[in-house]
């Protein structure tokens, strides 16, 4: 027992301060993407053709980060010219179409689900669903668990049931196989419920975008109502979609 209390105390609290403080997020990391509409066409080009995802639209030099897997390919081009992704994580939208940008974001606060929170107060209870994923945006949901984020502390679980849950969490690109699944699961949630889209897979299909054996975009056979982008979205993505939309 004194061991154990003598090792709690030399830790310290672990907990991140988040959302009365916005933890520093390690330099490599591709957030919001800024677009520099005033840049040389050339390069405007050069970025749209190489692009992987097809994210970038040369006519309204918009990037669309539901496509976007954020491999930073167009930033390295133009050299932060005409592409130049941030460090801010607070990229989840309460709409597929506010995804294409120039970099501005509207406030997510403002879309969120009010009646879900004079419903449920301050429990969230969700079943997450790997709909063919390749194991990243599941990997950085679990995390969430752990002392540094402790999503608990919030009143939100992910649970075993989708009887249990208030929602469903779905990552992956929706393969054919999974898709009878993931739609029973989503029956199985009792009104009223909530969709959440997390990954560039599951919000457009990510890499295998085209591929006739997966679901260009959840939104196509379930109604989403919280996007969250990334190739995986951060952890800390996660948390703030979770938090401002539904608490």
């Amino acid at each position: 027992m004194f061991t154990t209390l003598k090792n709690r105390y030399e830790q310290g609290y672990k907990t991140c301060n988040y959302p009365q403080e916005k933890p520093a997020v390690f330099a490599r990391y591709r957030g919001r993407p800024i677009v520099q509409t005033d840049a040389d066409p050339d390069i405007i080009k050069a970025c749209v053709t190489a692009c992987p995802q097809n994210a970038i639209d040369i006519h309204t030099k918009k990037i669309d980060m539901g496509r976007c897997v954020f491999c930073g390919t167009c930033e390295q081009i133009s050299q932060g010219k005409f592409v130049r992704f941030t460090g801010d994580f607070e990229i989840a939208t309460a709409q597929k179409d506010h995804l294409i940008t120039h970099g501005d974001l509207p406030s997510l606060a403002e879309h969120s689900k009010q009646h879900f929170k004079r419903l449920f107060g301050r429990s969230l209870q969700l079943r997450q669903v790997s709909a063919g994923g390749c194991n990243a945006c599941e990997a950085d949901l679990n995390v969430l668990a752990t002392p540094f984020f402790d999503l608990a502390r919030f009143g939100i679980n992910f649970v075993a049931s989708p009887r249990h849950s208030d929602g469903i969490v779905v990552t992956g690109p929706v393969s054919k196989n999974m898709r009878t699944a993931l739609l029973k699961t989503y029956e199985a949630i009792p009104e009223p419920k909530v969709v959440i889209a997390v990954g560039s897979c599951t919000l457009s299909g990510g890499p295998f975008v085209g591929s006739p054996e997966v679901t260009e975009g959840l939104d196509t056979i379930l109604p989403v109502d919280l996007f969250i982008p990334g190739c995986p979205p951060h952890p800390l993505t996660n948390l703030h979609g979770l938090l401002t939309f539904f608490k």
